[in-house]
């Protein structure tokens, strides 16, 4: 992931701040438990395509 592009990323729900996940390909937001996947390098930031985090999964 391009260090410039996680500067300007904000989570498209709550416009909060993401954090990018490498081992899993993800960028999460930790305020609405959401995980928005990077596929082929772009992240795909649409709420519907993104994973719920499970309330027992840890969030870094």
């Amino acid at each position: 992931m391009d260090a410039k592009l996680l500067e300007i990323l904000v989570c498209p729900v709550c416009k909060g701040p993401l954090t990018y996940v490498k081992s899993q390909q993800e960028l999460i937001c930790k305020a609405d438990r959401l995980a928005f996947a990077i596929k082929d390098g772009i992240p795909v930031m649409l709420q519907v395509e993104a994973r719920e985090l499970d309330v027992l999964e840890e969030v870094q």
